[in-house]
């Protein structure tokens, strides 16, 4: 099963793309770890990806999607994979479904975890990351780290206001994208608002794997 995750930033997509690999055995590619891991490798892309990350600017989608092309070759992808953070709109996803059939494969569903904007706003601007061990827990937490009594620190991506108009370049970019692959027919939609365990069990559920 070749799985496309989509979500808003803080809808939980890495808590359902953990329990995905686990159980279905499925590979579990992020754009932004291929890019980390080619910059350091010194790879051909990896150099490319660089010279444009040094002046701040976005990765060309045809160096993104080289590197998925290049890790989709790998055998651990031959019983399925899950793409989370590719593509980001409909001209990529275009691009990808080229690419893929060069390689005799395609996605099969496309996984979008659901959750209102306000949700994601108070999840992720109620965050606190220990700056000591890097911890993460919430403001439920205090001021105080429990693992090693550090101080507990918000983000300052994670101030409202900034995630706000993160959810907005977000919902700007992926209505497309949802439409792209609700045209079709591979959309699945789960409600995340819920604990991770009654996300999955749907996620399982809607995806045949129960």
């Amino acid at each position: 099963m070749n799985i496309v995750l989509l979500g808003a930033p803080g809808a939980g997509k890495g808590t359902q793309a953990q329990q995905l690999k686990n159980d279905a055995h499925l590979a579990h590619i992020s754009t932004g770890d291929l890019l980390r891991e080619a910059v350091a490798a010194g790879t051909e892309l990896g150099k490319e990806a660089k010279s444009y990350m040094d002046k701040g600017q976005l990765v060309p989608d045809e160096v993104v999607i080289g590197l998925v092309k290049e890790r989709l070759q790998n055998p651990d992808t031959e019983s399925g994979f899950i793409l989370d953070g590719f593509p980001r709109n409909s001209a990529q996803a275009i691009a990808l479904d080229a690419e893929l059939a060069d390689l005799d494969k395609h996605i099969d569903s496309a996984l979008l975890v659901d959750v209102a904007p306000n949700v994601i706003i108070e999840r992720l601007s109620s965050r606190r990351v220990c700056s000591a061990c890097g911890y993460t827990g919430s403001a439920k937490d205090g001021a105080t780290c429990p693992v090693c009594s550090g101080p507990l620190m918000q983000r300052d991506d994670d101030e409202p206001e900034t995630i706000k108009a993160r959810l907005d370049v977000y919902a700007a970019q992926t209505a497309p994208l949802i439409e792209y692959y609700r045209g079709q027919d591979k959309l699945v939609s789960v409600d995340g608002d819920r604990t991770p365990e009654e996300v999955y069990g749907d996620v399982k559920m809607k995806l045949h794997l129960s």
